[in-house]
């Protein structure tokens, strides 16, 4: 399960933050993960809560998951469309061709600290 590990580098990164900004404590933790990024959001936050418990600046925080859809461009018409899953088809032409945009990213966008 590689979602441990992403979760040991978020909490790498939150204590280099909380250094940095003279924080004792993580509060929430706000996280984009892409529907494309090959992340189980699930996994995700069981290891953030096993590994949190472990971890005095982290144990007690919030794990806030924004899962956005994905872009896809249609390679007939270029059209895009917003999909949680690749369509079948572009809605616009028919074409069955789509490439995706975006969508495998992994961010961290929000600490809340005290």
């Amino acid at each position: 399960m590689h979602e441990i590990s992403l979760v040991q580098g978020l909490f790498t990164q939150l204590h280099s933050l909380a250094q940095e900004h003279r924080k004792s404590r993580v509060l929430t933790v706000t996280m984009e993960i892409g529907p494309l990024s090959g992340v189980v959001i699930d996994s995700f936050q069981f290891g953030f809560d096993v590994l949190s418990a472990d971890d005095k600046l982290i144990r007690g925080a919030q794990l806030l998951v924004i899962c956005p859809p994905a872009t896809y461009r249609c390679c007939g018409c270029n059209a895009t469309t917003e999909a949680e899953v690749r369509p079948e088809a572009c809605p616009r032409c028919g074409e069955t061709l789509l490439s995706p945009e975006g969508g495998d990213d992994l961010i961290l966008q929000q600490v809340e600290m005290e």
